[in-house]
């Protein structure tokens, strides 16, 4: 029975088998435990380093060799955007202490102080699901700007994790830097962080031209504009949503905002 794969039965000639994949019998032992300790950490991180190297060098390519079909060795988009995100955000919050300059920075902006905590608990306690739910939103965006360009909604997911990742590791190597230095300076902190937002548009140029060689980039520059502008009047309006509900639920945070008699 050792010779023949003991989930559908059909013999096995090779270390797996050929129908199901199913892996040879091995007697769990000593030897097999540091086999698949060992093979699990080195391709884990084989993955995971290969990927955020090939993003870095050119993200566009990266995405399109991966929806092409070459996949082996790169780490999981939607997992690596994930990964990336626990990774910013933890030193965005734990390490500058993003939490704390925002409160305190907003609170002299005569904003209520409970108002803000309550907000950027929030946003820090959910910050990388909240980016992984972007990532299926905006592509329904991407998809209606790059339509007759050949790819469906399911790849556009794909390539905007891919945009994310890049995004995310370009904030952790650039911008997560300068945000420390000017943590005891909430003005230009703050004014630091809505300048890298410059950087995101920018991101996405580079990502498509390398996704589509055959494509001016002035082309997908104006697609990348009007993404921007479309993106930014829907979040304003999402953003007006969210306040209204906020306060419906909590009715007693208006007294907060009302200026003292």
């Amino acid at each position: 029975m050792e010779n023949n794969c003991l989930n559908c039965g059909r013999p096995i000639t090779d270390n797996f088998c050929s129908n199901c994949g199913q892996k040879k019998y091995k007697r769990i032992d000593k030897k097999y435990l540091v086999d698949e300790i060992q093979y699990s950490l080195i391709h884990t991180n084989k993955g995971f380093f290969y990927s955020v190297k090939n993003i870095l060098l050119n993200p566009g390519k990266t995405a399109k060799d991966f929806i092409d079909g070459n996949r082996v060795n790169h780490y999981k988009p939607i997992l690596l955007a994930f990964v990336l995100s626990g990774i910013s955000a933890y030193i965005s919050y734990k390490v500058i202490g993003m939490n704390e300059i925002m409160e305190e920075h907003y609170t002299k902006e005569k904003i209520p102080k409970t108002f803000i905590h309550n907000y950027m608990t929030i946003i820090s306690s959910y910050s990388s699901f909240m980016m992984l739910l972007l990532i299926p939103i905006v592509s329904l965006f991407t998809k209606l700007m790059f339509r007759k360009w050949g790819q469906n909604y399911y790849e556009h997911v794909i390539m905007n994790a891919y945009i994310q990742s890049c995004f995310t590791l370009f904030s952790i190597i650039l911008l997560y830097p300068i945000l420390y230095v000017l943590r005891s300076d909430g003005h230009n902190f703050i004014l630091a962080t809505m300048c890298a937002m410059v950087l995101f548009p920018l991101l996405m140029i580079w990502f498509y031209k390398g996704f589509y060689k055959e494509k001016s980039i002035i082309t997908i520059a104006l697609r990348v504009l009007l993404f921007t502008i479309i993106v930014c009047i829907t979040f304003i309006i999402l953003m007006f949503i969210g306040f209204v509900i906020f306060f419906a639920l909590n009715p007693e945070m208006i007294k907060e905002f009302q200026p003292p008699k």
